[in-house]
């Protein structure tokens, strides 16, 4: 098993990285949960696949389940579904003494993490991420929210779980799609902060050979975003290095109404073409976007950007929560393991998209 600890000045919590541990996960959770009602939020597709196995698992360690799920999809992370939660959870007597359960990818946790954080002021939660992309991002860090039409993760709070239990094992049943979309932010780590991360990747010979390696992939990825967060808890400074990508990323999920690419297939687009883009203004070193482009194709991931409208991604870049009046903050590579930010002017960002 990996371990390891969040130390906040106001929140300490575990990470727990271990194969099969969703096999004890009733026994894990009775370690820091002793009252009896446990309320479980998840969504369809992993309510079908683990639903039943979980409510057996918890209710033979002695706790009252009850569960609620949404559909699977982004579109779930939305007002209309945050209140069928809270009234679900209500009718069933939920109190500030119990613990809210979310057992599902990105969407789930953010919608779970903001239920928890809001309802009857502040109820404990635990986080069960079951993609790759929330085991090694989404879950960790506090960051919870829901979407508005408009853009997202425009409403949402700071809001840390009591534990992270990450069991590997679950990402087997991913469908191909969703492995490599996590897969994007594993690469971003590497870009980012750990150049030998990026270079096992690449030599990496088969989806086997990954996924016997895939608790130390997780943990390394985990370890980055722990120093990070413990730096910058609240996002207004170098915890934004951890949005490579996502600049450009969120305004090409945005202008497809987020239905044509993944979170992880646009945050690859963007990670090439704003690396393409500060090569060509000497601010990275010449060759590091053909290594991400070559990282990127192994994993099945696009780099080229769709056709869009400059104008219609720009309305998008304004609504980045790195924004403000007059600048954005915009991360950059000096090179494979060196991430950093810039700010510029808003008339700027066209030189990098």
């Amino acid at each position: 098993m990996y371990e390891l600890n969040i130390k906040l000045p106001d929140k300490k919590y575990d990470i727990f990285i271990q194969k099969g541990i969703i096999n004890n996960i009733g026994e894990e959770i009775k370690k820091i949960y002793k009252n009896k009602k446990i309320f479980v939020i998840t969504d369809s597709n992993v309510n079908r696949i683990y639903g039943e196995q979980l409510k057996k698992n918890l209710a033979n360690s002695g706790f009252e389940v009850y569960f609620v799920v949404v559909e699977a999809g982004e579109k779930s992370k939305s007002i209309s579904v945050l209140e069928y939660v809270y009234n679900q959870l209500l009718e069933n007597g939920i109190t500030r003494g119990d613990v809210i359960v979310t057992f599902g990818g990105g969407v789930v946790g953010d919608l779970g993490g903001f239920v928890a954080s809001t309802l009857l002021r502040g109820i404990k939660f635990i986080q069960i991420p079951t993609s790759l992309l929330s085991q090694i991002d989404s879950s960790i860090g506090g960051k919870v929210a829901v979407n508005l039409p408009i853009g997202k993760n425009l409403v949402g709070s700071f809001y840390h779980p009591e534990v992270v239990y990450i069991d590997p094992e679950l990402l087997k049943t991913l469908e191909k799609r969703f492995l490599y979309d996590g897969m994007a932010e594993v690469i971003k780590y590497g870009c980012i902060r750990d150049k030998q991360l990026l270079e096992k990747l690449l030599l990496y010979e088969s989806e086997e050979e990954l996924f016997k390696n895939i608790e130390e992939v997780i943990y390394k990825c985990c370890d980055i975003k722990r120093a990070i967060v413990e730096e910058d808890e609240k996002d207004t400074g170098i915890r934004m290095i951890l949005n490579f990508g996502h600049t450009i990323g969120h305004a090409i999920e945005r202008y497809f109404d987020y239905e044509k690419y993944t979170h992880g297939e646009a945050v690859a687009m963007g990670m090439y073409h704003i690396t393409q883009k500060s090569e060509s203004l000497n601010e990275t070193e010449k060759g590091t976007a053909n290594i991400i482009k070559d990282v990127l194709i192994k994993y099945n991931l696009s780099y080229e950007l769709p056709d869009m409208k400059k104008e219609k991604i720009l309305e998008a870049i304004n609504l980045d929560k790195k924004s403000n009046a007059d600048s954005i903050s915009i991360v950059l590579l000096d090179n494979i393991g060196n991430g950093y930010l810039k700010k510029i002017k808003r008339e700027e960002i066209f030189d990098y998209i």
